[in-house]
C-alpha cells in the first residue's frame, strides 16, 4: 500500500536522509520522497532536507499544496505485479551490468527517453543492465524500490532509433529471471497513459494492483 515508504525506511534506509516524518533518497539518487502517511505528508519536515529550486517526486499524496511549494506536474500511475511465469533462462545474456563507468551514458539515455526520475547514483540501488551498439548505450533497465520479497524493475528505456526491436522486453525479462532466481516477486510502475508500455507489461504477465497519484513538487 505504501511501497515507497516501506523501501526507503527499511532495506534502503542507508541511502536516505530524513526521519520518521519524511524520507528521501540522498542527493545524487533519484529525487523521490516518501511519507509514512501519504494522505497527511509533513511538508515542513521535507523543507529541512531539500533545497530551494529542487523538484521532488511524491506518490499517493492528493491534498492541497502548502506555502513554499509549487505543483510542477500531476499524473496517474499504475502499480503492476508479475503473476505470469518467469523466464527459465537468461533472455539477454549479451546485456552488460552497468557500473560507475557507464553513468554518463545512462544519464544521457534517461534524459533522452524520460523513464522516470534518475540520478547519477541511481544504479547503486540494484542491478542495472544495458545493451550496447558498439560503445553506445541503446537500452537499459534496472532495480529501484525493494521491500521484503518485492523488487521493482525500473528505468526501462530504449533509444528512439532502436525502438521496436524488443530490447526493453529482453531487459525486463532478464531482471525478472534474476529476481526469480533470488526468490523475489517483481513489480513495477508505469504512467497510466503510457499504453505501449502497459501493453508490453501485460503481455509479460503483469497485472494492475492499484492506481495512484504521482506528483512532482518544487521547493520554492
Amino acid at each position: 500500500e505504501n511501497i515507497v515508504w516501506d523501501s526507503l525506511s527499511r532495506a534502503q534506509r542507508h541511502w536516505c536522509i530524513g526521519d520518521e516524518n519524511v524520507l528521501r533518497y540522498a542527493p545524487g539518487f533519484s529525487p523521490i520522497v516518501a511519507f509514512p502517511d501519504p494522505a497527511s505528508p509533513d511538508l515542513n519536515a521535507l523543507l529541512e532536507i531539500s533545497q530551494a529550486g529542487e523538484s521532488l517526486y511524491c506518490d499517493r499524496w492528493e491534498g492541497p499544496i502548502p506555502e513554499r511549494w509549487e505543483l510542477v506536474a500531476e499524473k496517474r500511475m499504475k502499480k503492476l505485479i508479475l503473476e505470469g511465469a518467469s523466464p527459465t533462462i537468461d533472455p539477454a545474456p549479451e546485456a552488460l551490468r552497468l557500473t560507475s563507468k557507464h553513468i554518463e551514458a545512462a544519464l544521457e539515455l534517461a534524459g533522452l527517453t524520460s523513464p522516470g526520475p534518475f540520478g547519477p547514483r541511481t544504479i547503486e540501488l540494484g542491478e542495472y543492465f544495458g545493451i550496447f551498439d558498439g560503445e553506445h548505450l541503446i537500452a537499459m533497465a534496472g532495480e529501484r524500490f525493494h521491500s521484503g520479497q518485492l523488487r521493482e524493475v525500473s528505468a526501462i528505456c530504449t533509444h528512439p532509433e532502436y525502438q521496436g526491436k524488443g530490447l526493453a522486453r529482453k531487459l525486463t525479462q532478464k531482471l525478472i529471471y534474476r529476481q526469480a532466481q533470488r526468490g523475489e516477486k517483481t513489480f513495477l510502475h508505469v504512467v497510466s497513459g503510457n499504453f505501449a508500455a502497459l501493453n508490453l507489461y501485460q503481455k509479460l504477465g503483469f497485472i494492475e494492483t492499484q492506481e495512484t497519484t504521482l506528483r512532482i513538487i518544487k521547493h520554492l
